[in-house]
């Protein structure tokens, strides 16, 4: 199945793709599209994820979602650690577009709520179930949690942004090539 663009107004979310920009473990873009892409079946899930979120008045806000291959040597070349990154050899859930890094916002003002971390901060005070974080980010990661899963979404411990469809290794990898449109250049 082919991926498919996540973006409003199909999608009510906001998108901030720190892949896109130099606010991320490399220290430059890695994208050069700012758009995010899921297989349909996650897409699904996260559809269902906004609609269970709407009525706390709540929001997602979306940090990355399918990855290419390529962007994932990048990642592993930044930061060689699979705690926190896949190696690509190996493959990661977003290079089959099935997992999607995320947080939460107020849906009335777009301010993020407290998780104790930011994205991609990859350091124990970052897995779940931390208790030297603040009793509000660890309302609000236990929010997020409970959101994603009842949507149907499979956890990652180390990180508390990242979701995943269960059983993603039944997905293929794919390269950039696979995307609608390329995230990293132009396909040929």
């Amino acid at each position: 199945m082919p991926l498919i663009p996540i973006a409003t107004p199909e999608f009510d979310i906001d998108i901030a793709l720190a892949y896109a920009t130099a606010d991320n473990v490399t220290g430059k873009p890695i994208y050069r599209q700012a758009e995010a892409q899921l297989h349909p079946q996650a897409a699904e899930a996260l559809q269902r994820a906004i609609a269970l979120a709407a009525p706390l008045g709540l929001r997602f806000r979306v940090f990355d979602a399918f990855r290419p291959v390529e962007a994932q040597w990048c990642l592993w070349e930044a930061f060689p650690d699979p705690e926190f990154v896949a190696d690509p050899r190996l493959g990661s859930n977003h290079t089959r577009g099935v997992a999607v890094d995320l947080t939460l916002i107020d849906a009335a003002s777009g301010v993020e709520l407290d998780m104790g971390t930011g994205f991609d901060d990859f350091r124990p005070a970052a897995h779940h179930g931390r208790s030297d974080v603040s009793v509000e980010a660890q309302r609000n990661r236990a929010i997020l949690l409970g959101v994603m899963t009842a949507a149907g979404w499979d956890w990652n411990r180390y990180e508390w942004w990242h979701y995943q469809l269960f059983d993603p290794r039944r997905y293929p990898l794919l390269s950039d090539t696979a995307a609608p449109r390329a995230l990293m250049g132009e396909h040929t």
